[in-house]
């Protein structure tokens, strides 16, 4: 007898061990444990009743707990987004805040010059205008600090020309070549610019170091100590080797223990330069006031040649007028496209938005409903012992379920 129920005993174990046997067994055993729970929720029992409690609280929490990730993901994206905004909108507002810089800096050097009453009278009149050029090749080490631009002499570049970072100088043209022109920068250390230390109008040297600064050197005795923080530095004119008023920078003064330096911190980083200005100017000569006398003369006594001159330079100015009010008609359009654009954008991503919203709302309701259906899920479901609910997946069933398993009768 124990020898038969040993051979049992081996043989239950061989089947365990064998893989496709145990799969089917475990099936097996999975279909009567769920008949036997079916037939069981059929009676109003007390530990049923405490099973149905204790299944639906597991699963309420495993539900929980699944969801986890889920929530975690939508939060995350939502961040992101939102952080991605704020960076676009911080990078515009940081342009827009280096082009009122550099207009203040402009306005204040012009407002500086007209105290000084500095007014350069020759007999030539230079009219200027910008170039864009793009930097291709940077020349970074500790001696050397020049860049090479794709302007050359087929651009009318020449030695000598200014190059700008916006409105701030960066350096000038040093050799120049058919496609291509190569800039000596300001922090250089061959670089020696003539500057006005404003307010204090005072004359002085910028001599480049090497690093993104510069210093300030060569000044008249007894004067250095009138230099104050933050005072403003730009081009003086002396020399005939850059044009007057142009920013460079604002001094730091540096207090040893011997002596005072004064450095530059430039207003451009010419470690970040991509694309540079530069300047072309063109000499007019102006007539002599002999000249002028005569011309005058010669306008009184032929008197319908000047009324026909007036009407004609009259015309010219409304035609320039008409051309001006187009530019500026066009660049509004533009502005009303662009401006369009983002109002449609900004619409896409509300509705994108509602609709992530809305779904969100339909998996929250979807929970509830999971959650109360296991609470109150035998209450409402038509079965032998209750002939009052109503067929799974109708809408009285969920009606019933929602309202906690009380029927809107």
């Amino acid at each position: 007898m124990a020898s038969s129920r040993d051979d049992f005993i081996i043989a239950i174990r061989s089947a365990f061990l064998k893989k496709s046997t145990q799969q089917k067994f475990s099936l097996l055993t999975l279909v009567f444990i769920s008949i036997f729970i079916i037939v069981l929720s059929s009676f109003d029992l007390k530990f049923i009743r405490y099973l149905k409690a204790g299944i639906s609280e597991a699963v309420y929490r495993s539900s929980f707990i699944v969801s986890v990730p889920e929530n975690f993901l939508k939060n995350t994206f939502f961040e992101i987004r939102e952080y991605s905004t704020f960076f676009k909108n911080y990078k515009i507002n940081k342009e827009e805040l280096n082009e009122l810089k550099s207009k203040s800096i402009s306005d204040k050097i012009t407002q500086f010059e007209n105290e000084e009453l500095k007014e350069l009278i020759n007999n030539y009149t230079l009219s200027s205008d910008k170039l864009l050029a793009k930097i291709i090749v940077d020349h970074d080490s500790p001696y050397l600090k020049s860049i090479i631009i794709n302007k050359g002499s087929k651009d009318n570049i020449k030695i000598g020309t200014n190059i700008y970072d916006r409105s701030y100088l960066v350096g000038r043209v040093v050799e120049v070549n058919y496609k291509t022109s190569r800039v000596l920068l300001l922090s250089d250390l061959n670089s020696n610019v003539p500057v006005t230390i404003a307010p204090q109008n005072i004359q002085a040297i910028i001599t480049g170091t090497g690093e993104n600064y510069g210093e300030i050197k060569y000044i008249k005795e007894g004067i250095s100590n009138l230099i104050s923080q933050d005072s403003i530095v730009y081009t003086s004119g002396t020399g005939a080797i850059f044009k007057s008023g142009i920013p460079i920078g604002r001094v730091d003064v540096a207090d040893t223990a011997s002596s005072k330096k004064f450095k530059v911190d430039f207003y451009s980083d010419f470690s970040q330069l991509k694309y540079v200005f530069a300047e072309l100017v063109t000499k007019i000569d102006v007539k002599n006031e002999d000249q002028k006398v005569d011309a005058e003369n010669s306008q009184i006594n032929n008197t319908v040649d000047t009324k026909l001159q007036i009407l004609e330079d009259e015309k010219k100015i409304i035609e320039q007028t008409n051309l001006k009010f187009k530019d500026e008609n066009e660049l509004l359009k533009i502005t009303i496209n662009n401006l369009n654009k983002q109002i449609s954008d900004f619409k896409n991503e509300v509705y994108d938005q509602k609709q992530i919203i809305a779904q969100y709302n339909i998996d929250l309701d979807e929970i509830e409903f999971l959650r109360l259906n296991l609470k109150f899920g035998h209450t409402c479901r038509k079965s032998f012992l209750n002939n009052d609910g109503f067929e799974v997946g109708t809408l009285e069933y969920k009606s019933c379920v929602m309202n906690k398993g009380q029927t809107d009768e």
